[in-house]
Parts: structure tokens; sequence; C-alpha cells
């Protein structure tokens, strides 16, 4: 049973806030209240301290990233931001990231009778989960150096995307994912095995998640379109709400793309990523499952452990919600349980060993850390 949830809706809309109010209420663990504005919300906050902020950023007087960041500096509560789709709304979702935020759903698109009924589902499991997030002060970022910027504006080396895959690495994620994958991925060498990623995040958003990770790291970074191969030194980020699939053709592997039906209540899902990768390349995959709420994963990675694959989750101390990780554990489809600083380094390893004989999976209480 959920624990009961209060939320505090902090936007200058009074249609939006009545619209968030409206879908979050329908959740009976789950009350609301609201603020049209920065300094109203700190006011509130006073009195009592909800457990889940929703967030717009896009605000008169204080704008909602110097809300996030006092609030972050003062007593850290998990942030959800709510923003628009714009190039503008993306980019300062992404920065609210790094300052703490845990995750971000679409503004609801008004004159959208109700809201999707799809969307209302992903945003109170989006709340849920939040309300279960460990949320820690942001770990201030290094200003660059006058070298660094230098060397950041020269281009990078980058493998000649010719190289057709034989390994591939699955990655799936929830709350608290996109930092977490931006560990992982900046992490990873130039010619690293091609990898795939699933991350819950609402469409439009996974784009700018795309690039921003490509301008940091040395793999090249995309958002997958249908059709793409899957290329050493190249990472596909599933688009939000596309489910994204692997499939053979010939030698190569190249990504498939769908709108069907929510999976594990999730569009993309990780379980439709990792069940496909066991399908089309069984023993030559290495799956892992992030940090994240709920089961989304458990089964396709269950699946890929079955085909012969590497299989890895998160632990439990270094994730923000523990939830994908310990139900795939619980089902007995993890070889390997890591924290995230190493997770990088034992997944390029374990693909490395993927074409030497491999011991006899280990299962259940038999895991290796």
């Amino acid at each position: 049973m959920t624990d009961h949830i209060h939320v505090l809706v902090v936007d200058d809309s009074a249609v939006v806030r009545q619209v968030l109010t409206v879908i979050l209420a329908r959740e009976r663990s789950i009350t609301v209240s609201v603020a049209a504005d920065p300094l109203i919300a700190l006011d509130k906050m006073q009195s009592f301290r909800p457990d889940v902020i929703v967030l717009d950023l896009e605000m008169p007087g204080m704008d909602g990233l110097s809300f996030l960041q006092t609030v972050m500096a003062r007593d850290p509560i998990p942030v959800v931001v709510c923003s628009s789709l714009a190039a503008r709304g993306t980019e300062a979702a992404l920065r609210a990231i790094e300052s703490g935020a845990v995750a971000v759903i679409e503004k609801p698109r008004l004159g959208v009778k109700g809201f999707l009924h799809d969307s209302a589902i992903l945003l109170r499991d989006t709340v849920i989960a939040a309300s279960k997030a460990r949320v820690r002060r942001p770990a201030p970022r290094p200003l660059p150096s006058a070298l660094d910027l230098a060397a950041a504006s020269r281009p990078r080396p980058r493998p000649t995307l010719t190289t057709t895959t034989d390994k591939v690495i699955a990655l799936g994620a929830s709350t608290g994912g996109t930092e977490a994958l931006r560990t992982i991925l900046e992490a990873l060498p130039a010619d690293a095995p091609g990898v795939l990623v699933v991350q819950h995040m609402p469409e439009g958003f996974t784009r700018a998640f795309a690039d921003r990770l490509d301008r940091t790291c040395r793999i090249e970074v995309k958002e997958a379109a249908d059709g793409d191969r899957v290329l050493d030194g190249r990472a596909l980020i599933a688009p939000g709400q596309r489910h994204l699939s692997l499939r053979r053709s010939g030698a190569h592997y190249v990504v498939e793309l769908d709108d069907g039906p929510l999976v594990s209540r999730h569009r993309p899902s990780v379980d439709v990523l990792l069940r496909s990768v066991a399908a089309a390349a069984g023993r030559n995959a290495v799956g892992a499952i992030l940090t994240g709420m709920g089961d989304d994963g458990a089964a396709g990675l269950l699946e890929m452990k079955r085909a012969g694959a590497v299989t890895l989750a998160q632990d439990e101390a270094s994730c923000v919600v523990f939830g994908m990780p310990r139900a795939a554990i619980e089902r007995g489809a993890v070889d390997h349980v890591v924290p995230l600083e190493h997770m990088a380094a034992r997944v390029l390893r374990y693909a490395s060993e993927l074409s030497h004989p491999r011991p006899q999976s280990f299962q259940g209480s038999g895991l290796r850390s």
C-alpha cells in the first residue's frame, strides 16, 4: 500500500494548477496544494513540508530554477519539473536535473480534453516515484579551466562509425536515471561497443538529453531514428513515446521504433528493449537496470540472462530509487549488483569477455557484486 503523499504544485497558470490537481487527486494516496509562484510556495512551506514539489520553471518574479536551487540548499525535497516542449523549456529542464530535480514531465497540453490517459498514468507514477526518491544536495561541478574550454572547442576524435558492433550494451533507467546515464556514458571510450538506452522521459526531452550528452561524451550519442545501425562508438537513446527494439539485418544490428501501447506502464519501455536484445543478440549482449521505480525491465533482463547475456543492476546505495533494480534482483534476473561509479568499467569488462567461455550464471542469492 502506498504511503500518503502531499504534493505542492508551483505554477503561475491557474489552468495548469487545476489540471494537475485533478489528475493527481485521482490517486487516493495523494493530496495536492498549489502555489501561483515560488515566493508563495516558500511561504506555504514554512507551515508544512511537502513530500514532492511539481514545479514550472518559467514564472514571473523568482524563476523556477532559482526556487529549486533554494530548496536543494535549505532542505532537499524531491522535485518533479513540469515543462513545455519548447527548446527553451527542454534546456531549462535539463539544467534543473543537474540542480537536483529527480524527473521531468511534460506540461499538460491545454486544449486537449482532460489530458491524455497515458500521460496521466505517467504523471501519477512519476510523482509516486519521486516521493520515494533519495534526494541529495547536488555536488558542485568545478568550473572549467581555460584549457578545458579550449579542448572542448576542438573536434573530438571519434570512430568513423562504420564498424558494426558485434556486442551490444543495453541500459534501462527511470527516476534519477538521467544523471546515472551521464555518469556511465561519459566514462565510455570512443571505441565502446554499441549502446542502446531507454530512459523514461517525455517526447521532446530525449533529443535535448541526447544532444547534451553528445557534447560531453567521447562516444556519439543521439536520439534513435527508425533503421539506425548499432555501431561501435555510438549510443542510441529511445525517443519519448516510442518503443525501441533491436533486430538483425544481415550482418548488422539496427533499431526499430514503434508507438504501440504502454508496456509495464511505460512507452518507451525497458522491457521492450531488453526482450528484443535477448532475441537478436543473445549471449553477445550486456544488460543493466539502473535507478527507477516499478518493475519495468525485470522481465526483459531475465530473458537476456536466459539467452546467455551478462546482466547487471545498480546497487541500492547509489540509486535515487531502488525499485527497478530491486525487482530485477528479486526475479533472479541479475548476475552482478554494481555501484554506479563502477558500472561503466564493469559493463566494458563483461562485454570484452563475451567471446570467451563464461562460468555458469549465479542464481538468486548467488549474486556477485
